[in-house]
């Protein structure tokens, strides 16, 4: 903090009077106290909770539970999948070239935790949450029936990060609940999506709405 401040300090001119730097030193100290530092990590949320459904070669059906799940692009439409490369996904995903992202549905809470606890190698998911897989429309990776939200997506690029390797795939179909379906999108109660909180491990509900996106804001753009 003391080097921080001593820094912060350095850009006061000659002309810069006591009060401004003691009124600078008074705010340093407030910050100090309101926040706490957590030093280097990966603590962020919330993070979407999702499943990746992937095949092998012989057409073996795996599904993991993955949050690290992101848009990256809207042309073409691409998210970015972060997984270990000793996962049996990132193996399927490499032979197949393909997966499905499927939103999990709060409702679906007990089969979505479960999924990332086990490893396919280990034991048959789908019979053991009773998920259904649909076929999808342009990958060999099905979709999950139970998920309100599905893509279908198709490997671009693949960058390793350490024992990490992020995963960009095109966005090759979308598919949404019927019963979500609303005028100029879609009703987010029907699709219930279970969120992610990093760092503390817990699940939670979406909430309630808090505004409209580029719209609530405009109140502070000038008259």
């Amino acid at each position: 903090m003391r080097i921080f401040l001593f820094q912060k300090l350095c850009h006061f001119g000659p002309s810069s009077s006591l009060e401004e730097v003691k009124n600078f030193s008074e705010r340093e100290e407030r910050m100090d106290k309101d926040k706490k530092t957590l030093g280097p990590g990966i603590t962020f949320f919330p993070q979407p909770a999702t499943w990746i459904v992937s095949v092998d070669r012989e057409g073996t059906i795996d599904i993991m539970t993955a949050s690290w799940v992101s848009m990256v692009s809207k042309t073409p439409p691409t998210i970015a999948l972060s997984l270990h490369h000793g996962r049996q996904t990132y193996a399927n995903i490499q032979q197949s070239g393909v997966f499905t992202v499927n939103v999990i549905p709060s409702s679906q809470a007990v089969a979505g935790d479960y999924c990332g606890l086990v490893s396919g190698r280990d034991v048959d998911k789908l019979a053991a949450t009773d998920l259904t897989p649909t076929a999808a429309l342009h990958v060999v990776a099905p979709i999950l029936a139970e998920s309100p939200l599905n893509l279908e997506c198709r490997v671009t690029n693949e960058v390793a990060i350490g024992d990490y390797r992020l995963i960009l795939g095109e966005v090759l179909e979308i598919h949404i609940a019927a019963a979500a379906c609303r005028e100029g999108g879609y009703d987010t109660a029907v699709i219930d999506p279970l969120v992610y909180l990093g760092g503390i491990r817990e699940y939670w509900g979406l909430g309630e709405k808090v505004g409209i996106a580029y719209s609530i804001g405009k109140e502070l753009l000038p008259k």
